[in-house]
């Protein structure tokens, strides 16, 4: 029998949409804005969209004029995003740990802290390689985390979000080499409890990833205006790869 992981529970529960429904879709255009300028993708350029959720970059994107497809693991982000779907945007169920159409993408996009799920190294290479073999010859991977460092010295261990009627307690812990963020709360006199557990990775962490899955680091930046990531300031560590010749 099939154990659910965190984030199949999490990610496919209308609470999860209900606590994060404030995300900036501003910031989310903005950082395409920005991407788009930086690597200058030619309009027939194929974009692939990795845990893309509900679809928020891929839908801009394809508002840009690309031809984009957007995979996720959430039937329930997959299903909401189908809406938007037209000849150039294009959303499918999938696990980003298995291949999705060799050889096919110019871009590939796995943005906003959507990596680092997995409970080993193995899976998160392995989840690596996938997108190494869904890429062209010479593609680029652009994958956009939390900087792990200025998230450890700032940890707020406890918050109160109130949201729709429901109090949501938010507790945080770094707990095996993760960060661990434990959401409780009471609706319709039913208690839950979920977790998100993301790896902590740093950027040396990624350096080996990378490497063990075929990727060089061309590039990186620490925020959405792309400026030069910091240590210690930077909110973001965002890489731009490229796929070696193998």
């Amino acid at each position: 029998m099939h154990h659910k992981k965190w984030f199949e529970n999490w990610f496919n529960s209308p609470y999860y949409h209900i606590l994060y429904q404030n995300r900036n879709d501003d910031e989310a255009e903005f950082f395409i804005d920005n991407l788009c300028t930086y690597l200058k993708p030619s309009l027939d350029a194929l974009f692939l969209d990795v845990a893309c959720g509900r679809g928020r970059h891929a839908i801009y994107l394809n508002k840009k004029g690309y031809d984009v497809t957007g995979i996720d693991l959430s039937s329930s982000s997959i299903a909401f995003a189908q809406q938007f779907k037209n000849k150039r945007l294009h959303f499918q169920m999938h696990d980003m740990r298995h291949i999705f159409q060799a050889n096919s993408f110019d871009i590939a996009l796995n943005l906003f802290t959507s990596f680092g799920y997995f409970e080993t190294i193995e899976e998160h290479i392995s989840a690596l390689q996938a997108l190494h073999k869904s890429l062209k010859e010479n593609g680029l991977l652009v994958l956009d985390y939390f900087n792990t460092d200025k998230i450890i010295r700032h940890l707020s261990h406890q918050e109160v979000k109130h949201i729709d009627g429901i109090d949501f307690y938010i507790n945080k812990q770094i707990r095996d080499e993760k960060i661990i963020k434990r959401i409780s709360f009471e609706h319709r006199d039913t208690k839950h409890v979920f977790e998100e557990e993301v790896k902590a990775f740093t950027y040396s962490d990624f350096e080996n990833l990378f490497t063990q899955s075929g990727f060089t680091v061309i590039k990186h930046f620490g925020d959405y205006s792309l400026n030069d990531f910091d240590t210690t300031h930077s909110d973001r560590l965002i890489f731009i790869c490229q796929k070696n010749h193998v």
